[in-house]
């Protein structure tokens, strides 16, 4: 092995940069050749692709998004596409790549290991949604974002006396409504993992009302969806003003808090450390602040679950 690329693909996360950092100057240290693949998957099919070195991921730890770009690629989903993409990492000598990213990312990792090339993944997504790990690079982040978010709309909710719906991002993954409801001390969260029942949830906000709150904050999560709809039954059922924010791609934007940083560092030294030892076709992950790494297999059939725990003292907390 001489040279180790990386690149990053689906949506991007705060962290990813403090990832490719990691990447870059542990192979380097190590006396590797680094190749930055832009663009992900797609930039591969295409050969989008230069060497790296220590200054290439200078003063970039610190920033949101990829230094390397990213694209959502369905051509290389198909035959000719995989093979063009494996043929150019042949071309430019490339040994072993470190992909960054989601499910879906992962899975291109996978057939590339597979057929034989010497792969590891990093979970590069706010979603916090691939159960091996505790946490995925840029959830942390994300959240910091919401919690901020729902103290902006508290500010406004309470001068005039609304129930604000916010919904966030993740899917069909609830932790960051889950997460960012707790810790933003939101009257309700709705996740996709749970059945909502709106009934008990205006009653909530009646009796909120009764004894003199200001505001009701109801966290969505995207993977439930409607929130118009849901507006629209709260003021019929409790005669409130309702609103409604969707935050949006403000979550995957901005820059990555010091957990984000550090994981994201530690995630791309261990990877290439992975790789050195021969050990490929896996997915790195954070268990109880331990580095783990898991079989592509293993960490892409894992069942993502709910913390009850979590859900349940926010629902206490709310009443």
């Amino acid at each position: 092995m001489k040279k180790i690329g990386v690149l990053t693909s689906g949506g991007d996360a705060p962290g990813m940069n403090a990832a490719i950092r990691a990447v870059v100057r542990t192979a380097i240290y190590h006396g590797f050749e680094v190749a930055g693949v832009y663009r992900g998957y797609q930039g591969l099919i295409e050969g989008d692709i230069e060497n790296l070195n220590i200054t290439s991921v200078g003063d970039i730890i610190h920033r949101g998004g990829t230094m390397l770009r990213t694209a959502r690629c369905l051509d290389f989903k198909t035959d000719e596409g995989f093979n063009k993409g494996l043929q150019m990492l042949r071309m430019f000598k490339v040994d072993s790549l470190v992909v960054i990213g989601g499910d879906g990312s992962f899975n291109g990792a996978k057939r590339l290991a597979e057929a034989g090339f010497p792969t590891i993944g990093i979970p590069g997504t706010i979603d916090n949604d691939l159960a091996y790990t505790d946490y995925t690079l840029g959830f942390d982040t994300a959240l910091t974002t919401v919690v901020s978010a729902i103290g902006n709309i508290r500010d406004t909710s309470s001068s005039h006396g609304t129930v604000n719906i916010i919904e966030v991002m993740g899917r069909n993954c609830g932790d960051i409504a889950l997460y960012g409801g707790l810790a933003g001390g939101a009257e309700a969260v709705i996740i996709p993992e749970l059945d909502t029942d709106v009934d008990e949830l205006c009653r909530t906000i009646i009796r909120g009302k009764k004894r003199g709150k200001l505001h009701s904050i109801i966290l969505l999560a995207e993977g439930v969806g409607k929130p118009y709809e849901l507006a629209e039954q709260i003021k019929s059922k409790t005669s409130s003003d309702v609103k409604v924010s969707v935050i949006g791609y403000l979550q995957r934007g901005g820059t990555p808090t010091p957990n984000d940083r550090i994981l994201g560092s530690r995630m791309g030294a261990h990877a290439v450390e992975l790789l050195m030892e021969g050990q490929y076709g896996k997915a790195v992950g954070i268990k109880g602040n331990q580095m783990i790494a898991l079989d592509f297999d293993e960490a892409l059939n894992m069942k993502k679950d709910y913390d009850k725990g979590i859900y349940e003292l926010a629902r206490i907390l709310a009443i």
